[in-house]
Parts: C-alpha cells; structure tokens; sequence
C-alpha cells in the first residue's frame, strides 16, 4: 500500500503517518517543512500545495493508493480543488479530513451522516461565506463544505469526508485539554460550566488516525461523523483531569446563564463548553459500524498529560492564545457567587 500524506509533520498528520509506516506502508507527506519534523521513514517531498507548479511536480511522484489529506484546514476550496485535479491521476482515492461545521444546523441540532451541508461552490476563494450573529454558522464551515465539494468533483466515489468535532490527545496544538489540566493542577477552586452530568464528545488523535488509514485501505465513499460514541460528562472530564495532575482542585459548576451574563466566552474561555443544542449530539454509529473505535477519553486525559509533563512540545499556533479565561476574571466571578 502506498499513500501520499498531506501534511504529515504533527498531530494528527503525524499519527497516520507513524500509523501507515507501522502497518508496512510507503509513506510520501507533502509539506513546507515549516512545522514539525518529519517522521523517519517517510519519503519528505517540499512544496506549496496552493502553487502548480508544486502540485504538478508532486503527482509525478505517484502514483498512490490513496491521498489523505490533513492540511486544507485554513485553505479555500478553489485550492483544495486545485490539489485534488492535480492528484486525480496519481491516486486511487482520497481521504479528505474535514469537520462537523460543514453542517447547516451544527450546532443548534442533533446532527447524522445525512443531515444538509453548507452550501459553497468548489472553486470558491476565501471571500466565500459568512459567520452568523451567534457564531454560527461560520464561514469556516462554508469553507470547509466547498473543499468536500471540490474533491468529490474531482474523485467522485473514490473520495471519503472524515467530520470530527473535536480532536484531542498528545501533541494537541489548539490547547483546549491542555488548558484544562494545567488549570486542574494548579487546583483551588474551578469555574466549570453546569451541568456536570452534560455529555462531551471528543475523540483521540489516534483513533481518527487509525480509522483514515482504514478508510484509505478500503472501497467505501461518502461522509462519516468522527465523534466519540459514548462521550464523558463534563464532571467526569475534570475529575480526570484532577486525578492526572494530582490538582487538588474542586470545580464550582455554575448555571451557563451566569456564565453568560458574566461575559464567559464559549468554546474558548471554559475550552470545550458551548450551550448549542447539537454541539455534542453527533451521531457517529456510521462511522462505528464502519470500524471507528474510540478509547475512553480518561484515557487520552492521562496520555496526554504524561506527553506534557514529559517536556512535551505542540507545534506553534495562533489559536492557542484563544483559549482559557484568565485567572483574575475566574476569581471575580468565583467571588460574586
């Protein structure tokens, strides 16, 4: 089996390369060599994926049994397609990472495999879309609709939509569960958003690794929901979180309205907490009965404490510096309790 990588120099890219490699496979990534390191074992070839000149001199390395591709996150579906018509005759298929914002009614309502996407051309440039009043939808997810648009125009059938939530685990870069046991260790009393019994539903790096290599080995097509089947609840979240980071803490769960009033922005101040309907009612028995299988999220709080702890490293990026409230405003609103 050989496959081409796009991106493959950390997080998730770099697991479905250590992944294929492990499973016997000729691994080729594409990337800037700008983050990460490449994995030993990979064939590294340079280039800019939004350049085609770089693109064409790239499928000449093929062919590949399948693409997947980890790094269209922050590029315009007109580039996405641009990379997928390039690729066509060199790939059997293509596994293409996307996410559940592709949803028109993510995250108001429960959603499934089925539910209707955005609506965005496949040659739309980063102009396209919108973000709504209350943060949805987002032009994000436009975005991210387009680029499914743009690689099923160029590989039809052959071309499969993977559509995490939230992705944590050793290596995080965005910092939401970092965030968390950092602020779990240093203990006192935690701002925590009610209910505790609220249900979450993240998903380990390395169960989405291991079902994109599944995929890519396989015939399906299509779009698959990757969200944790079972979830935790949010208390049982902390409480591993605690437990890991020996934090001698004691979360204060407060009515979201509070929260709310207080000035508590969702989704990055309290990582991980937003009051939206549907934002952890994704239905992924699709993807599970296709293979997916999650460990317990205890278990990827503990992995990925024990990568921190150990003098772990994230590669640099911008959307760190969003995340977590700062300590002087969890205290004033602890104190007005």
């Amino acid at each position: 089996m050989r496959i081409l990588v796009l991106g493959g120099s950390w997080f998730l890219g770099k697991y479905i390369a250590d992944g294929a490699l492990e499973r016997g496979w000729a691994v080729t990534t594409f990337n800037r060599g700008r983050s990460g390191r490449d994995v030993d074992g990979v064939e590294p070839i340079r280039g800019d994926r939004t350049k085609r000149a770089d693109l064409e001199r790239l499928a000449g390395h093929g062919p590949w049994d399948a693409v997947i591709d980890t790094s269209s996150s922050e590029l315009p579906p007109r580039d996405v397609l641009a990379a997928a018509t390039a690729l066509r005759r060199a790939a059997r298929r293509w596994v293409h990472i996307s996410t559940v914002s592709v949803y028109e009614g993510w995250p108001h309502q429960p959603l499934t495999d089925t539910s209707p996407l955005l609506e965005c051309p496949p040659d739309a440039d980063e102009s396209f879309g919108y973000t709504g009043a209350d943060g949805s939808p987002t032009k994000y997810g436009f975005q991210k609709a387009g680029g499914e648009r743009a690689v099923g125009e160029a590989f039809g059938d052959a071309a499969m939509f993977l559509r995490p939530g939230v992705i944590l685990g050793p290596g995080e870069y965005v910092g939401r569960l970092l965030w968390w046991l950092e602020r779990a260790k240093r203990g006192g009393r935690i701002l925590a958003p009610a209910p505790a019994g609220q249900r979450i539903q993240p998903v380990d790096v390395r169960d989405v690794a291991r079902f994109a290599l599944d995929q890519a080995a396989g015939s399906g097509s299509g779009g698959f929901n990757v969200t944790h089947p079972d979830g935790i609840t949010f208390g049982g979240f902390l409480d591993a979180c605690l437990t890991e980071t020996g934090g001698a803490g004691a979360p204060v769960w407060v009515d979201p309205a509070v929260l709310i009033e207080q000035g508590v922005k969702q989704w990055t101040e309290l990582p991980l907490w937003r009051t939206h309907a549907g934002v952890w009612a994704i239905d992924s028995s699709r993807a599970v009965a296709a293979g997916l299988g999650c460990r317990p999220i205890a278990e990827t709080v503990r992995d990925t404490w024990r990568w921190w702890a150990g003098d772990g490293r994230p590669v640099d990026h911008p959307r760190w510096a969003e995340h977590g409230i700062a300590p002087e405003k969890e205290a004033k609103i602890l104190a007005s309790l």
